[in-house]
This record gives structure tokens, C-alpha cells and sequence, in this order.
């Protein structure tokens, strides 16, 4: 057999060496492949070569890579192409089959590497691991020039065995340096006493390790100690509760945070979630039922039943007193209101209380009896109903204010001169000896002309005035019912109800005890209990004001009555005084003086009757209970007192009566006369006019008047301007209101009416009158002349 092959040998060598005398050229041979292949008698894949003088095949190729990855370890694809001699494309093509067959190699970033290069790398590692105590993968990474990834995947495997070493966040420690690391570790943690943030220690340790090591040693990862902390604590050498992976809470503490709370809750019976929270418990409410059963949490603090019955007891004994209580000021400066409100609803007194409606509670904590709250409000009923008589006790106050100037107006016209001057009106002088009360002559006058004719145009009058205010002229009754309806609907409107901060002002005045425990915010009681009183206060204020409005309707309408005639009576006097002042439109001094006069005598009566009365009306509708006054005569009024009763008159009345007030203290009685007609039909009260037919009549009745009291007259003072007055009623038909120092003016007006010696005796009994006068001013006493 042996020499068999040996004879095949030679001659397969001697058939090598021997030249053929056919050569084929290169084309030639390119040809017959491709017929071969068109023959499929090859019938698998050629690649050329890079020099096209080549062909392998594909397993050729496969054998050469895998060849040349085993020799050197670790081949780029590019370097396989080169050995190869075949083009990059079919290298690329061919090594994910390279590394399927053969497992123990790997494709990775265009390289083939194998198990025994990583072996023999991990070797070196270690070796140098050993002399260095660590290693950054990241170096490691940089000198192999692969990606950090792929060093730490193949370096897992072979820890423990061909590399003696830990790998802990990116870095290679050896087990001696471990052991170091992890005693620090475990003696930082075990001084800790207080829940603390990991990071924290770890930063210290590092610190800690870089003093130690020098700039030398590397940076130690927080995940490294975190790692050999989590062993420690599974395998029990430190122990205590560590949450989110950083918060450590050592056992000790516990231990203490269990005693505090035992303590304080024992001495307190409460204690606060916030106290837990500093403490570090994160759950304060379920920590607290855990450890007592019986407790109740509230808002903010968690409570024994012990002091919810002091609570109860308490409150209990408040209202069965009928009185209130502050539960928040019984307990403890750290409940909140929620808390007390939260613990009054676990008082079964006071919730039974609330069910019976014996209890209120206000501002989440504030408990009063119904009988406390029915007391405040009758008293603050009872202090709305003395305000709502304020308005006769300002009317009182008002008469109060003006009797010193009733009694300096008394002691000034009881000069000399002054009684000269007054001329006409002088007759309440007159009238003051026969009647103890004595009016103006020309009310006087007015009475007198109470005539059939007067009485009709009368009449016609108020049916006007009836008319202006809405009412039925036809039927008295329904007038009155009609009026006092409306007075009624326009209560509400013209006297708002009390508000809430009023009726909270009066429940502070009322109850003192509100102001000593200082309740001074609104929003907690008093704005609550003043809303809920309100609607009571209300119903009874209107009741009052509506039985008011009923007693007064009557009146009223008897006081706008003896208003009217009163005014009829006046206005008409002055109607005929003003026809006088036409003489006297020449001389415009005398004319001021006697325009002056008939305002301050005649027009300041009236307008005071007037505006007395328009309150008297005001206050009886706003239904304020006024008092009657005990004499109908009016009270003279100054002008600040005209222009604050003007004030507080609604709408445009109040314009109205400010523009009569004014004209008053003016110089004019037409523009007063025009002001006063605009503030009468404002107020529902037309007045008469003075017609041909009625200035006879008074005026026969005033010279009737003036002829007794010239005959009756002794004082020869007093005499002269009534003589002077008779006078121009015979000669010029006026009847003439002039001063004392316009009567000389007076008589030279009737030089040409009459004869000479009527004049010349006119003229020398008021130069007499004048030395009289002069004489008596010489005399002690208040004396003026003409």
C-alpha cells in the first residue's frame, strides 16, 4: 500500500514539473471558467481577487479570515481584505458567517475579535488592577480603543476568575480596597443618629478617601458606596429604614422619635403633625392610629378622647347657662379653627344641642345658645326702635336750640326803636294786651276774610292740591287710605332697613363680652350672627314702622290741612304788604330797607311755619314717631337751622327750600315770593292769589283793625306808624309795612294827598315822636331813635 502511494507521488510530481506543449493564455483560461460555469459543471460562487489573477472561492475566503483572526486575536475587516487580497464588500459580506459558525468570535465596530484576545487582555488587566488597587473602565476603554459598553461586557464574565477585582460604577477596585471602602462605610453610617440624605455622607467620604489617597487616587463613585451600603444592610451589620434610596433613618432614632411621641401624648393627650413632621415621620396620621387606637386625628392635631370631653363638658356648661363659648380658646394655642370645629363635631352635647336647635355655631367655633341669641336680638330691636323715634328727639333737640334766640329776638324788639319800626306788625303788641297769645294782625285780617266766596275758592284750592299728590279730591276716606299705602310702600325706600355692619356695631356695644375676649374680626361671628339676626330685626322694625305709618297717615294728612290754611292766611298778607313797596320803587334806599322789613317780619314766620312743619311731615312718613307739640305756634328758626332743615329734605324740595332760605336773606320779596310759590307746589301745597275782590276785603278788614287800635293806642310812640299805616290805606289803598326808619320817608309821601294842616300836624307829632325818643335814649336802658 505504502509504495503504491509513494508511486502515485511521483508521478503526480513528475507530471507537475513536466512543461506542456499546449499553454493557454490568460483570457483563454477566463473563458473556460466561464464555460465551465455556463456547463454548471462548477457549479459554486468565484470571487476575484483584487489583482483579477485570482479566483477563490467562498469557503477559501471563510478559512482565510478565520485563519488569520485565531493568529492575531483581533482583525479589522479592512485588514482581512488586504491579507485576503479580496475586495471589502465580500470581507463585510462574509464575516457575520465567520462569526456564526465560530462562536467563540465576535463582530464588533468592524472588527473580529475572539474569547482568547479578551483572555489575554483580561489578564493584563489585572495585573495592572493589582499594582494600581483600581482602574477606570473609561481608560480602559480609550487604550483598547472599543466603546466602554463592550469592555464592561466582557470583563463581567471573568471577574473572579482571570480578573481578581470589583467593578462598581464605571471603576475596578481590587477586594483588599473594597474591604476598605466598605469599612468607612459601615463605620459613617453606624455614627449617624438622625434620619440624613446618603448623598451627604458619601460626599464627605469621598472627600475623605481623596485626603487619604492623594491626587493619585482616583474619584470614588456615590453609586460605590451606595452598593456596599445596600449589602450591609442586607446583611444586618447597620440597621435602620432607608426610603427612596437615599433617606436613611437609623434604628436609634426610631427608637427616640417612639419615646418623644409616647411622652408628649402622655402629658398632653394631643400632639401636632407638624411636631411628627420635624420629627421626620412622614405619615404622622396613620403613624398616630397605629400606636393609639382610641385617638382621633384632626385637622392638624391628633387628640385623646379625654380632651374632647373637656370640651364637651364645658361647652355644655356654657349653654345650659344660656350663654356662649369660644371653643378655640379652651384648647390648646396650636389648634387651628378647623381643629375646634372638628372636635365640636365629636361632642355629643353639642351635637344634640344642634338637632333640638337649643345651639348655633358660628365661625367654625364659636357655640351660642338660642336663648343668648334670642336676647341680643331683642335688645338690639328694642335700641332700633328708641333710633327710630330719633327723629322727634332731633325735632325736641331743634325747639331746645332756638328758645335763646326766640328770647334775644323777644329782647330785641322790645327796644324802643324797634317797636316804632315793626309799624303794622307792631300789632302783636297791640294783640298782646287783650290776648295773652297774640298773631300778626294780618293773620288777623286773613280771618276776617273767611267769606262765602273765599271758602269756595278755598276749596278749589286743595282739590289742586289733591290732585298734585295723587289723590282722589272725591272721597276724604279714600284719600287717606290711598296715602297711607303709598306712605307704606316707600318705607323700605325711604328708610333703608339696619345693615349688617350696623346691626355688628350694636351687638359689640350690647355685648361686652365679644370686645373682652377680643373677637375684633368681623368675618369669624359677628358678620355671621348679624346675618342671621337681620331678617328678624327687619320683620320687627317694619312691623313697628308699618303700625307707625298707620297712626301717622291721619295725621299727616291734618297737619298738611292746618298747613295749607295757615299758609292761605300768610301768603295772602304778604301778597297785599308787597303791593305797597310800589310806591317806593323811586327811592331805592327806602325800598331796601322796606324790602328787608316785610322779609324779616312777615316772610321768616312763614318760611319757619313752613319748614317746621315739612320735617314734622318728612319725619311722620319715613315713619319716625314724632310728638305733637303741646301749642301749634312755630319756633323762630336761624339760618343755620333753615339750611339743615332744608338739608334733610329729599330730592329737589331740598333745592328748592335751600333757594327760599336764600331769597330770605336777600333783598328782594319778588324773587322770594317766586322761590316760596316753587317750594309750596313742590310739597303738594298751592297757594291763593290775590285777586281785585279779596285785596278789598282785606283791605277793609285791616283798616277796621287799624281804627280800633288807634283809638284804643295810649302810647304816643306806638301811635305814629299806625296812624301813618291808616293812612296809606285811605289815601293810596296799600297797606303799608314800614321800619321806624322809613317813616319819615313814609309821611313825605303824603305831603301831596293831604291839606296842609293835616300835614304840618303829621309832621310836628313825628319830630315830637323824634325828641321823645331822643330824651328817653338819654335815660339808662336799650333805646333806639328813629
Amino acid at each position: 500500500m505504502d509504495d503504491e502511494l509513494l508511486e502515485l507521488q511521483r508521478q503526480f510530481e513528475f507530471a507537475q514539473q513536466a512543461k506542456s506543449s499546449i499553454r493557454l493564455s490568460e483570457r483563454n483560461v477566463v473563458e473556460l471558467v466561464q464555460k465551465l460555469q455556463q456547463l454548471q459543471i462548477i457549479d459554486f460562487e468565484l470571487l476575484h481577487t483584487v489583482s483579477g489573477k485570482e479566483y477563490i472561492t467562498l469557503d477559501q475566503l471563510r478559512n482565510e479570515m478565520v485563519s488569520e483572526v485565531k493568529k492575531i486575536g483581533r482583525v479589522s475587516l479592512i485588514d482581512l481584505a488586504d491579507a485576503t487580497g479580496v475586495d471589502l464588500y465580500y470581507v463585510e459580506k462574509q464575516a457575520q458567517s465567520v462569526v456564526t459558525e465560530h462562536r467563540e468570535l465576535m463582530l464588533t465596530q468592524g472588527e473580529i475579535m475572539s474569547e482568547s484576545y479578551w483572555d489575554s487582555i483580561a489578564e493584563e488587566i489585572n495585573e495592572r488592577l493589582q499594582e494600581c488597587s483600581q482602574i477606570a473602565l473609561t481608560e480602559l476603554a480609550a487604550q483598547l480603543n472599543v466603546g466602554l459598553d463592550l469592555v464592561s461586557t466582557m470583563l463581567e464574565p471573568r471577574l473572579g476568575t482571570i480578573v481578581k477585582g470589583r467593578l462598581e460604577g464605571g471603576q475596578l477596585y481590587t477586594p483588599a480596597y473594597v474591604a476598605r471602602v466598605g469599612a468607612m462605610v459601615r463605620g459613617a453610617v453606624r455614627g449617624i443618629t438622625v434620619p440624613t440624605n446618603l448623598t451627604v455622607v458619601w460626599s464627605s467620604l469621598q472627600q475623605l478617601l481623596q485626603e487619604i489617597d492623594g491626587t493619585s487616587g482616583l474619584a470614588v463613585e456615590g453609586s460605590f458606596f451606595q452598593s456596599l451600603f445596600n449589602g450591609l444592610v442586607k446583611e444586618g451589620k447597620i440597621l435602620g429604614l432607608l426610603r427612596a434610596g437615599v433617606h436613611w433613618t437609623p434604628a436609634v432614632f426610631a427608637v427616640a422619635q417612639r419615646e418623644f411621641v409616647d411622652s408628649f401624648f402622655s402629658q398632653n393627650s394631643f400632639i401636632t403633625y407638624e411636631a411628627l413632621h420635624k420629627l421626620g415621620i412622614p405619615q404622622p396620621i396613620q403613624f398616630l392610629q397605629s400606636r393609639y387606637p382610641e385617638g382621633k386625628p384632626l385637622v392638624s392635631t391628633f387628640v385623646h378622647p379625654s380632651m374632647i370631653e373637656m370640651l364637651d363638658a364645658s361647652t355644655e356648661d356654657a349653654l345650659d347657662r344660656g350663654s356662649w363659648s369660644d371653643s378655640l380658646s379652651l384648647l390648646p394655642s396650636s389648634f387651628t379653627p378647623q381643629d375646634a370645629s372638628k372636635m365640636l363635631s365629636l361632642c355629643q352635647s353639642v351635637q344634640n344641642a344642634l338637632k333640638s336647635n337649643k345651639a348655633h355655631i358660628f365661625g367654625d367655633f364659636y357655640v351660642l345658645s338660642s336663648s343668648f341669641i334670642k336676647d341680643i336680638c331683642d335688645r338690639v330691636v328694642k335700641e332700633l326702635e328708641t333710633l327710630g323715634v330719633s327723629g322727634c328727639a332731633d325735632s325736641t333737640m331743634h325747639a331746645d336750640v332756638q328758645v335763646p334766640n326766640e328770647a334775644k329776638v323777644g329782647h330785641e324788639s322790645g327796644r324802643l326803636n324797634e317797636m316804632v319800626s315793626d309799624g303794622g306788625a307792631n300789632r302783636h303788641a297791640d294783640k298782646g294786651s287783650k290776648k295773652k297769645k297774640g298773631k300778626a294782625t294780618g293773620n288777623a285780617v286773613a280771618n276776617l276774610s273767611e267769606s262765602g266766596a273765599d271758602n269756595q275758592e278755598q276749596t278749589l284750592t286743595k282739590s289742586k292740591r289733591g290732585q298734585k299728590r295723587g289723590k282722589d279730591a272725591s272721597s276724604q276716606t279714600s284719600d287717606s287710605k290711598t296715602g297711607s299705602k303709598k306712605e307704606s310702600l316707600k318705607v323700605k325706600e325711604d328708610n333703608p332697613s339696619p345693615s349688617e355692619d350696623w346691626i355688628m356695631q350694636k351687638i359689640t356695644a350690647l355685648v361686652s363680652d365679644f370686645e373682652e375676649q377680643g373677637i375684633d374680626d368681623p368675618e369669624t361671628i359677628l358678620r355671621p350672627l348679624a346675618n342671621q339676626l337681620r331678617p328678624t330685626i327687619i320683620s320687627s322694625w317694619m312691623e313697628k314702622k308699618k303700625a307707625l305709618l298707620t297712626n301717622n297717615a291721619e295725621r299727616m294728612k291734618r297737619l298738611l290741612d292746618n298747613l295749607q290754611k295757615k299758609l292761605d292766611e300768610s301768603f295772602l298778607n304778604m301778597q297785599l304788604y308787597e303791593k305797597a313797596l310800589e310806591l317806593f320803587e323811586d327811592d331805592q334806599s327806602t325800598s331796601v330797607v322796606l324790602h328787608r322789613h316785610l322779609l324779616r317780619t312777615v316772610a321768616a314766620p312763614m318760611v319757619d311755619m313752613l319748614l317746621q312743619n315739612l320735617d314734622e311731615h318728612n319725619k311722620l312718613k319715613n315713619g319716625h314717631e314724632v310728638q305733637e307739640a303741646p301749642n301749634s305756634e312755630s319756633v323762630s328758626l336761624s339760618p343755620g337751622d333753615r339750611t339743615a332743615i332744608c338739608k334733610s329734605f329729599p330730592g329737589a324740595l331740598a333745592n328748592k327750600a335751600l333757594a327760599v332760605v336764600e331769597a330770605l336773606e336777600g333783598k328782594s320779596v319778588e324773587i322770594f315770593m317766586a322761590a316760596f310759590r316753587m317750594v309750596t307746589e313742590e310739597s303738594g301745597l298751592p297757594l291763593k292769589k290775590l285777586d281785585k275782590k279779596l285785596e278789598r276785603t282785606l283791605l277793609h278788614s285791616y283798616r277796621k283793625e287799624l281804627t280800633s287800635q288807634v283809638s284804643a293806642e295810649t302810647d304816643p310812640v306806638s301811635l305814629l306808624p299806625k296812624v301813618v299805616s291808616l293812612l296809606y290805606i285811605q289815601v293810596y289803598h296799600k297797606a303799608l309795612q314800614a321800619p321806624g326808619r322809613a317813616i319819615s320817608v313814609a309821611i313825605s309821601h303824603l305831603k301831596d294827598k293831604l291839606g296842609e294842616s293835616a300835614c304840618k300836624i303829621l309832621t310836628d307829632y313825628q319830630t315830637a315822636t323824634v325828641t321823645l325818643l331822643t330824651l328817653l335814649a338819654a335815660s339808662p336802658g336799650d333805646v333806639s331813635s328813629y
